[in-house]
């Protein structure tokens, strides 16, 4: 992602009730807390279990003074120059109760009217910084988890009738508030009934599962009760900055300490980010160059259900607990194993879950490089020789480039390095795969584009006074000028949709995959301490916000858009679920003037040729095959909303899948002259096929055959 003057992390799938993720980037392991818990029914208050009572919520001076600087900064700094009125206290509001009970299982909709008096005074709140209103939201919150979770501890006294034929909604994101005390108990009794039979599919007994989910609950009892005025008052406060975009937010002191910690490499991790999503730690990316890229087999989105430490300690189940606990049983020194039990994404409830092992270790700059291969694909009877370069992110070792090292690592310098290398063992053409690439330093953006264009500008970025900065090219000579195609995913983002912009808009090359992420943003970080007057209290935390826009060539914008394939390729992510467009509050795509460049001639026809060509080729092409079925078989799932909770049904169900998931599998490998296989547990992720990029390699072998054909017959017409 680009960034300006200072690094920063962003995430990609951000979203109102997913407010805070961890970071396990660059070897360490910082984590932030959302307010997201498991919310049970609303009976009469019963006796619960032994827990501390909660504290006392009360405003702090502090508090006060933070919200009032941040209603300053915001009116001053943001991009968006949005007015703090009525209109944004509704959304406000909205985006609270979205953070505090997203899934809508713990507020009754008479609850929800009662919220209705703050529709029009959350503007007010931030403005004089009398926070109470708050509070009252989160204590009405508070209370009907203790009497939810009250009432789910009481119903694992019996076991419950697992033949009965009934069902459990899962998804309630955009369901109906629940109406009744009596409606929301039985919606938690199948709540609990559902997640035992979840752990009923992992081999557990009734006397397990019971004693798993009361730990469970007692755990999640006691972390709302130790909820902080704080830690309150920072979800409020992140609700209101996700009205602005999402990536706009607020950190408190404690949790502004852990992005130092964060930022100083200084621990041990996996190489992922982290999200606390409902009540399940959910894998938000994969870091380049960590532990789990390396390995290949831990997925964006899979969910960890359990946490074990070295290749045969206990397996703890982790499901319900606060972030930065899993955190903890993560994070640890180099070189150490821990065990991670996967919920693989897009599983409903219950699915087979995955115990995974990897070596703590930190991000390896050498495995975050750019790296490069050749391969020779047959067309016409003759070989045609491809390059491929794989840009995982846009990295820059800036110490080593502060420090005056002529040496240093960079994404350009390395990507020059390697289309040395290419050049001289003859590459005819040239793959730029930048799928999964987040993005990273907006300098190597604009490096890496003047590696393939001869000179002009590559992006402009407005700030939010309206002024427009044209970042030009900042290198002298092209490395490459053959035929180029730059592969894209919907995880290809900021700085990947910057270099991938200019390229398309310059005709330099031909872009093929999928919709980029949209992210076209600038974040510019204010640590509130340096710009009070006078302090109240020590620690007033830091504001993240959105500061500026980055704008194509061309005037348009990649935010909201990003860049769209001059060739799509088909992919198993959703756009709806995945990018910046699906999420709440993002800017929009808007225009500016365009500024002067020389583009080359327009591909247009060679676009229409190749996309003729792809379509017939993946028409008979059986790993083609093998991917739209997963896609279908991916989109299925998704689609679901509820799980049957009878659980020979459930099992069935998990076999039938599992089947299909074999016969799709062998179906592929036989047209491919392979041998077919038992079990998928005797396949290793690495023979799985790559399948967009043996097709960005069979785009780019028809673009060098028609180009060499369009270079011979000038030749003709020259000689004529």
């Amino acid at each position: 992602m680009a960034r300006l003057n200072r690094k920063m992390p962003d995430s990609a799938n951000n979203s109102p009730r997913r407010q805070w993720c961890a970071f396990i980037a660059s070897g360490l392991l910082a984590a932030t807390t959302v307010l997201q818990w498991p919310a049970l029914a609303a009976p009469p208050v019963q006796a619960g279990p032994a827990v501390d009572a909660p504290g006392v919520l009360q405003a702090t001076d502090r508090q006060r003074q933070v919200a009032r600087m941040t209603t300053r900064f915001v009116e001053r700094f943001h991009y968006g120059r949005q007015t703090i009125d009525d209109r944004m206290s509704e959304q406000i509001l909205n985006n609270y109760l979205q953070a505090l009970d997203g899934n809508r299982q713990y507020f009754l909709e008479s609850d929800i009217a009662y919220f209705s008096r703050y529709r029009h005074s959350l503007d007010d709140v931030l403005e004089t910084g009398d926070v109470e209103p708050v509070f009252d939201i989160f204590r009405l919150y508070r209370l009907r988890a203790q009497q939810h979770l009250t009432f789910a501890l009481s119903q694992l006294d019996k076991q419950p009738d697992f033949t009965a034929d009934e069902d459990f909604q899962f998804d309630r994101q955009k369901a109906p508030w629940i109406a009744s005390a009596q409606d929301m108990q039985d919606n938690w009794r199948r709540r609990v009934k559902n997640d035992a039979v979840s752990l009923l599919m992992a081999d557990k007994t009734w006397p397990e599962a019971a004693g798993i989910l009361h730990k469970r609950y007692e755990r999640v009892l006691k972390r709302i009760n130790d909820l902080d005025s704080d830690e309150v008052f920072e979800t409020f406060m992140n609700a209101f900055a996700r009205t602005l975009d999402p990536h706009s937010s607020y950190l408190s002191p404690r949790q502004s300490e852990e992005y130092r910690i964060q930022m100083s490499l200084s621990y041990q991790g996996i190489g992922a980010s982290l999200q606390l999503d409902d009540d399940i730690v959910k894998i938000l990316n994969i870091i380049p160059g960590g532990p789990a890229a390396i390995d290949g087999r831990l997925k964006a989105s899979d969910r960890i259900t359990g946490v074990g430490q070295g290749a045969s300690g206990e397996m703890v189940d982790v499901v319900g607990w606060q972030l930065d606990d899993v955190v903890q049983l993560i994070r640890g020194p180099q070189g150490t194993t821990v065990r991670l039990q996967i919920l693989p994404a897009n599983a409903p409830p219950g699915s087979q879950e995955q115990v995974l092992s990897l070596v703590r270790d930190k991000v390896k700059l050498e495995e975050q490089a750019a790296r490069s291969e050749v391969r020779e694909i047959k067309r016409d009877g003759r070989t045609i020789k491809v390059g491929i370069i794989t840009v995982p992110s846009f990295y820059q070792d800036f110490d080593a480039r502060s420090r005056g090292d002529e040496d240093y690592v960079s994404t350009t310098r390395d990507v020059r390095r390697l289309l040395e290398q290419l050049n001289k063992q003859g590459i005819e053409g040239l793959v730029m795969d930048l799928r999964g690439n987040g993005g990273g330093h907006l300098t190597e953006a604009t490096g890496l584009t003047g590696l393939f264009i001869d000179t002009g500008p590559v992006v402009q970025l407005r700030d939010t006074s309206g002024r427009v900065e044209v970042l030009p090219d900042p290198v002298p000579s092209v490395a490459y000028a053959g035929p180029l195609v730059v592969l894209v995913d919907r995880f290809s983002a900021s700085a990947s949709e910057i270099f991938t912009a200019a390229i398309q808009d310059y005709h330099r090359g031909i872009v093929i995959g999928q919709q980029t992420f949209g992210k076209g943003t600038v974040q510019n970080l204010y640590p509130l301490d340096q710009y009070a007057r006078r302090q109240t209290e020590p620690g007033l935390g830091q504001l993240t916000l959105t500061i500026g826009k980055f704008y194509r060539v061309t005037g348009g914008s990649t935010q909201n858009k990003g860049v769209v394939p001059d060739i799509a390729l088909p992919s198993g992510v959703d756009p709806d679920e995945v990018g910046e467009n699906s999420r709440e509050g993002a800017l929009p795509w808007d225009q500016i003037n365009a500024t002067r460049f020389r583009a080359a001639g327009p591909l247009d026809s060679a676009i229409a040729y190749l996309t003729q060509h792809e379509v017939e080729r993946m028409q008979s092409d059986p790993d083609v095959h093998y991917l739209l079925a997963d896609i279908e078989a991916v989109a299925e799932l998704r689609s679901q909303k509820t799980v049957t909770l009878n659980l020979k049904k459930r099992l069935d169900e998990r076999e039938r899948q599992k089947k299909e998931q074999l016969a799709r599998e062998n179906a592929r490998r036989t047209a491919e002259g392979l041998t077919a296989v038992e079990s998928l547990d005797k396949i290793k992720p690495e023979e799985l096929p790559d399948v967009l990029l043996k097709q960005a390699t069979q785009v780019l072998s028809d673009y060098v055959a028609l180009d060499q054909a369009g270079k011979a017959l000038a030749r003709n017409n020259v000689v004529h």
